[in-house]
Formats: structure tokens, C-alpha cells, sequence
């Protein structure tokens, strides 16, 4: 589609009211001209920050989404597209050359016309016209620059404009699995038996990993993975000075279910999901509803990208968690002496493509930087006659994260979802869904290879050998259509059903979150959407109970044990923010217990070879309720009291004395960090008192020395399919990335306490809810 004018030639009028607008009982009005519209657009935001976009064709719906992402969002999308892309150096200097080099080692460099058809018939436009739309409010801040957003003008740079292929080239934002298992499970074969490791992470369905033969586990370095952490870590400001920041370790997770309508009071099926990510602010997704002839979809996104990718469509709703399906390897290659560009390739020797570009730096000459990449992938190092290269599934076409959901916006049945998902590339999913026709279902998608000589659980040379065959077609990828039970439940956990051929990975989430949640849904005959909303704000341990369980015959003349086992005894295993019990459970499990059993059912060097003496807690639980297996006689029950008592001790050490005053909260806490908190004070949202653990539906990934929550839901979404205003969300801390916004932190209090706001989908609703009327208009 032409128009006369370009967007970048956007000229915005306020009629009245501002970009931002308070929230207040009379919605605030303004009106804005944007080249590029071919008929107006309302925007309508609700008294809870969701911008609900009406819009008369898609091709307008998508460039007026690219817009107001960036009116709420400016910042974090550029920070975003600049990691990704490879141009921090433009914005903040020559210490980021090395960071912008690999991060452009990852983007995706293959065929465009395949790319784009791989998401379907409205991809490429849809990208092409947010990028306008994203493009089109730079252009406001160029013209407005006492607009521009605070981060920029303290950093003393604007945003960079956008293209259609950076929505999707970019990939390393994206969760896949499992190169740095890789490399710790070498560490362990190198230092002692690979079957040790299982201690670290146990392996769905069990199997004795292969040490591949020509590897040498002995032969890495510590450093291997530092360019793939550089690629896909970010950049943040402490003290305002810009620094690389790694890649969170917090769980990529999440929880979902679908529960079909023989099973709900309503009678109406309905689908629940909380996606577990870092904590950040802005969050990392953004709610958001778009709605034009054909396409009426409301839910979260990633702000960076057109369209929803968990939520619904007025006909299914659909919500996602990560599947551990295994999608990237490390390989080692063996270098020519005489050129170190060739690497050993079956008899003879295969020349690396090697790159230069141009990487421009702030304040400076731009500096060359060299891309090499083998057949498998971008070399991230070499080390005198070896170099090593991660084959993922980022270099085929269809892997931009998440984007897979352009395809499903129209779906108007669980079939149609089904049908859409074939093809899904990135990240490998568990989606679930159900129809206003009262069916539900389950689908795991994402490109999962097939490794005939190999398991993918350790690196393997790249000589041939190891090849991948393709990937598993869809057919092959488990589903499942109205299951008997009236739900279907994923929390991350091994759920690829027996007997099932297809080898799709080893490494899982354990099943406590799954096990807690098919409990309390199997426990009553119909399930409420409030009770589903409290389920995903549960914060019972089945671990905690279990173990708990372990210590009820045990007792100890040691003052500090017998004072702890009093506390535990009879608890119901609630790890809510003022449980004296989970503080005292909770250190025990994390700093002691997990350590101490590491160590006393591994040899020494094996143990140390363990990150920070972590078990698998599914491991840890089966050697504990079966002693006679791992444990000398006495050897569990010493173990459990002894670390017990040290626990005790440090609790006390850290709230006092006095039990009855002890509360998990005052030790738990989360704070979403803005990442230029250093430049900008007070945009940090927390510290939030915190319940719930690692292992508990409403997850959180703490820290065990801080006790800082660093990962959990980043939002959370419960819809009632058919009557669908009676919807629920919330996301957290605000959907805005704006620090002066209203919008900016006003859900975090919501989202701490379990509590939700409606949303809002019907026109009547939305007008009764609305707080703010945009009107954009053609030039």
C-alpha cells in the first residue's frame, strides 16, 4: 500500500489533553495527525493503562500499535532494538563494540521471502506498518524534543529509527535451551562421572548422557560462553554510567490451563496463564487491544512487535508456557594450522564465511568488527586450534520469538488455533486454548531437532558427525483435544506422554507447580474464576510439605533443631509473606539442606563442580524419602537435623530471637529494577514484601544469600471464555515505562497482594473504563 506522504513526516496536533494523561473521572481528550493513515483510529485508554486501539482496516490498526508502544514504551524498545541489533556503541561508546559484535553474530541472516511467509499472509505488513507507527512518534520526539523521555535526555542520545526486518531479525531476546547445561554437564564429566551431574539436573525420560566421541570435556575453557552471554545479556546504568548487564538466570517459565466447561461454575470453559519472567520496569510484556474489521484480539505482547500473544480473540483464548524442548548444541571444531579459517569437516577441511561491518560508536570513528561463522552457527570462540560455534534455531526462518502468533490472531476455533500453530519456531511452547464452542486443548510447538548420533546433553565436535536431521514435523509434537479430566495443566514440567517417539530434550522444570496446581483443580468438582485467579496466587510447597513430612518422627537434643522442629510440625506448608514457618523452611532449603546434600552423596570434586552446590530439588526429594539408596544408616536424618539447626541459627541471626515475630516477607522481597534507576532515582518499583518460593505456583526465583526475588509473573491473565468483560488481568509494576506516568506503577500494589483488575473487551465496557481518548488522524 503507497501513500502520498511518508509517516516519517508525521506532524502531531494536540487538540487537548497531553501524550500522558492522569487518570481521572472524565477521560482526558487529544486528537494527533499521522501521515500514513489512510481513516482515523481511536485509541481508548482504560483507567488501568490498557490502550484499547480501534481502527477501520489492520494495515492502520498495526502502524497506530507501533505508535503508542513507543508513546508508552520509548525507552525499553530501544534499548531492545539497539542490543539486538548491535548499535549500543552509537548510543554509549567504544566499551560496547564487543557486546554490539556479538549480539550481531545472532541475528538472523537468511532468506527474507521465507522469513516473512513463515508467520504468515499479514507478517510482513504488520511488522512493516508498526515499524512506521514506532518510527512515526520518533519523529514526534524530533519535532517535541521537551518529550523526549527522561532516560534520553539524561543519556544525552534520541532513539534510533526502525525498519520492518528488525522486528524479526533480532533473536536474542528469546529463551531457547541448553548450551550452558552443556557446558557445566562437560565440567562434571571432565572433574568426575557424567552420571554425577544428574544430581544438578536430572534428565526426563532418564537416560545416561553420551560423552560424544572426538570431545573432550577437559578441552574448555571457562570463557566459552562469553561471547554467547555478551549477544544475548543487555545494558544497564548503575551510578549513570552504562555497563553490560547479563542475562537474568531467573527461570523462563510459567503456568497455564485451559479447564473445559463441565468443570467451571460458569459452564464456560476457561484458559489461565502467568508467564515467569525477570522483574523489571517497565514489565517485560504489555497489554494492549486491537481491534479492526476481522481481528478483535486483547492481551499481552512483547512491546517490541505487532500483534498479542497470549490472551484472546473474542472466539479462543490462548495462553503459553515454555516447553524444555532442546533447540540449541555447542559444537568444537578442530582448526588448519596452517589456516585457521578451515575447520576439520568429514575428510577435509571447510573454509569459514567471515563478515566485517561497520559498528558505529558515539563520539567516534567507527570500528570493524569480524563475523565468522561455520556451517552450524557464529563462532564465539577460538582458542588456539579450536574454535566453538552454537547451532540454534535462531538461523532458520520462522524463529523470531513469539512471532508465531501473527499467525493465530484470526483462529475461530481450537482446530483453526491448532492448525495455525503448525510451523511455530521460537520459543518452544505449551500452548493451550479453548473456543466458545466449549472445547479446550494442548498443543507443544517449536522447531525441535532431530539428533540421530546424538542427545544434545553435551557438546559435540563439528566435523560432521553430529549433524541434525531436520526437526520433528508438527504431527510429531504432542496434543491433546478435551482430555478426559475437563483440564489440561502445564507448568514447565516433562509432559511429552509415554510412548511417545519423538526425542524432543532431557532437561524439564521439576513438577511441583504442575502437581499443586492439577491438585487443587482435581479437588473440586468445578472450579470458579476467582478461585482460578487465587490458584495462581498459591503459594503452598508440595516440596515444603514433603520434606516437612520427613522430619515428623525425628527429634534432637541440639537447642536450635528441636526449636525448628516444634515451628515446622503441623504446618500446611503456606508460604505466604507472614509465615514464620517459610522463613525458617525456605533458608533451610536454599542455604543448608541443598548444600549439605550435595555434598554428602557426591565425591568431593563432583560436588564442587556444582553451581553454587544447587541440586535438582526433584533429585534431592527422591534421595531423602528413599535413604536406603543414597545414604549410609543415620546419614539422612543427621543431615536433615544438623542443617536444620543451622538454618535456625541464621534465621535468628536475622530477625531476632522470637519466632512468633518472624515473617518470610521481612526476608523476601522483589523490586522491579528500571535499568537506568542510576540515572533516573526513583524509578525503581520496590522493595515488595514477597511470599511463595522456586517451587510454588505463584513462583518466585529468589536469591538464596539476598533473598531478592529476581523472576515471577510478569503478568497475569484469567479469561472466561464467551462472557468475556468478566475477564481478568493484571501486569506488573504498570504498563507504562514512563516514570511520570500514572500508569508507571500503579499495578504493583494490585499485583503484590493477588489482586486484579477486569479486562475490559466489549465497546460499552471499555468507554465505562476509560480514562483517556486519542483520536489519530490522517494527513
Amino acid at each position: 500500500m503507497k501513500f502520498r506522504r511518508s509517516v516519517a513526516a508525521v506532524v502531531v496536533l494536540v487538540l487537548s489533553g497531553s501524550l500522558t494523561a492522569p487518570v481521572s473521572a472524565a477521560p482526558r481528550t487529544a486528537s494527533f495527525g499521522l501521515a500514513g493513515l489512510s481513516g482515523p483510529v481511536e485509541l481508548v485508554v482504560d483507567k488501568w493503562g490498557v490502550p484499547h486501539i480501534y481502527a477501520s482496516n489492520t494495515s492502520d490498526l498495526f502502524l497506530a500499535q507501533g505508535f503508542n508502544a513507543a508513546r508508552d514504551r520509548m525507552f525499553q524498545m530501544d534499548l531492545w532494538l539497539r542490543r539486538g541489533l548491535g548499535r549500543l556503541s552509537e548510543a554509549f561508546g567504544p566499551s560496547f563494540v564487543e557486546q554490539d559484535r556479538a549480539a550481531r553474530l545472532f541475528l538472523y541472516r537468511g532468506d527474507m521471502d521465507v522469513e516473512w511467509n513463515s508467520y504468515g499472509p499479514e507478517a510482513k505488513e504488520a511488522a512493516t506498518r508498526f515499524a512506521q507507527g514506532v518510527n512515526a512518534y520518533i519523529t514526534y520526539l524530533n519535532l517535541n524534543p521537551a518529550a523526549l523521555p527522561v532516560e534520553f535526555q539524561r543519556l544525552g542520545h534520541r532513539p534510533a529509527r526502525w525498519t520492518a526486518e528488525d522486528v524479526v531479525r533480532i533473536r536474542s531476546h528469546g529463551p531457547t535451551r541448553n548450551v550452558h547445561s552443556e557446558v557445566a554437564r562437560s565440567v562434571m564429566a571432565c572433574v568426575s562421572d557424567v552420571e554425577h551431574d544428574k544430581v544438578r539436573a536430572r534428565l526426563s525420560p532418564d537416560r545416561k548422557p553420551d560423552v560424544p566421541d572426538g570431545f573432550d570435556p577437559c578441552s574448555l575453557g571457562d570463557d566459552v560462553l562469553n561471547v554467547y552471554d555478551l549477544a544475548v545479556g543487555g545494558v544497564s546504568f548503575p551510578g549513570g554510567q552504562p555497563v553490560f548487564e547479563p542475562r537474568s538466570r531467573a527461570p523462563q517459565g510459567s503456568n497455564n490451563w485451559a479447564i473445559g466447561g463441565s468443570r467451571t461454575t460458569t459452564g464456560r470453559p476457561m484458559v489461565a496463564n502467568d508467564p515467569h519472567r525477570e522483574l523489571t520496569a517497565p514489565s517485560l510484556r504489555y497489554l494492549v487491544h486491537l481491534s479492526a474489521p476481522g481481528v478483535d484480539v486483547i492481551g499481552a505482547g512483547e512491546p517490541s512487535a505487532p500483534g498479542v500473544s497470549l490472551g484472546h480473540n473474542g472466539s479462543v483464548a490462548f495462553g503459553l508456557t515454555i516447553a524444555g524442548v532442546d533447540q540449541e548444541d555447542l559444537y568444537v571444531y578442530e582448526l588448519d594450522p596452517a589456516d585457521p579459517d578451515r575447520y576439520r569437516y568429514g575428510s577435509g577441511w571447510e573454509r569459514m564465511t567471515v563478515t566485517t561491518e561497520q559498528v558505529p560508536v558515539r563520539d567516534g570513528q567507527s570500528r570493524t568488527v569480524e563475523l565468522r561463522y561455520t556451517r552450524h552457527g557464529p563462532v564465539i570462540k577460538v582458542d588456539g586450534n579450536r574454535a566453538y560455534a552454537v547451532r540454534t534455531v535462531w538461523t532458520d526462518p520462522g524463529t523470531s520469538p513469539y512471532f508465531g502468533s501473527m499467525k493465530h490472531l484470526r483462529s475461530k476455533t481450537v482446530k483453526d488455533f491448532d492448525t495455525a500453530l503448525n510451523g511455530w519456531g521460537s520459543p518452544a511452547l505449551n500452548q493451550v486454548y479453548a473456543d466458545v464452542n466449549g472445547d479446550i486443548g494442548w498443543t507443544m510447538v517449536g522447531l525441535a531437532p532431530r539428533r540421530p548420533a546424538h542427545d544434545g546433553l553435551l557438546p559435540v565436535p563439528g566435523d560432521g558427525r553430529y549433524e541434525w536431521d531436520g526437526f520433528h514435523t508438527p504431527a510429531e509434537m504432542p496434543r491433546v483435544r478435551n482430555p478426559e479430566a475437563g483440564f489440561f495443566a502445564s507448568a514447565n514440567q516433562y509432559n511429552v506422554p509415554a510412548g511417545h517417539q519423538a526425542n524432543l530434550g532431557f532437561e524439564w522444570a521439576g513438577p511441583a507447580r504442575f502437581e499443586r496446581i492439577t491438585e487443587v483443580l482435581a479437588s473440586r468438582p468445578r472450579t470458579s474464576p476467582a478461585q482460578s485467579t487465587a490458584l495462581q496466587n498459591d503459594q503452598v510447597s508440595l516440596t515444603a510439605r514433603r520434606i516437612v513430612g520427613l522430619l515428623e518422627p525425628l527429634s534432637s537434643e541440639n537447642p536450635s533443631a528441636a526449636k525448628a522442629l516444634r515451628l515446622l510440625r503441623g504446618w500446611n506448608a503456606d508460604e505466604h509473606a507472614g509465615s514464620a514457618q517459610a522463613a525458617l523452611f525456605e533458608t533451610w532449603f536454599t542455604r543448608y539442606l541443598g548444600v549439605g546434600f550435595v555434598y554428602a552423596v557426591l565425591p568431593p570434586e563432583a560436588a564442587e563442580a556444582i553451581p553454587f552446590g544447587v541440586p535438582d530439588y526433584t533429585v534431592m526429594l527422591e534421595a531423602l524419602e528413599n535413604p536406603d539408596r543414597w545414604f549410609r544408616s543415620g546419614q539422612r536424618d543427621e543431615l536433615l537435623l544438623r542443617t536444620l539447626a543451622q538454618a535456625y541459627d541464621d534465621v535468628v541471626g536475622m530477625l531476632g530471637p522470637d519466632p512468633a515475630k518472624w515473617q518470610w516477607g521481612d526476608l523476601h522481597s522483589a523490586t522491579f529494577a528500571h535499568p537506568a534507576s542510576g540515572l533516573v532515582p526513583g524509578t525503581d518499583v520496590g522493595p515488595l514484601r514477597r511470599g511463595g518460593s522456586w517451587n510454588t505456583v505463584n513462583l518466585s526465583f529468589f536469591h538464596p544469600l539476598t533473598f531478592e526475588s529476581a523472576g515471577g509473573a510478569s503478568v497475569r491473565l484469567m479469561m472466561d471464555v464467551g462472557d468475556w468483560d468478566a475477564s481478568q488481568a493484571v501486569n506488573a509494576p504498570g504498563q507504562s515505562g514512563d516514570p511520570a506516568s500514572p500508569h508507571y506503577r500503579d499495578l504493583a500494589a494490585k499485583w503484590q497482594s493477588g489482586s486484579y483488575f477486569p479486562l475490559a473487551y466489549s465497546r460499552s465496557a471499555v468507554t465505562a473504563s476509560a480514562s483517556e481518548k486519542v483520536v489519530l488522524r490522517p494527513l
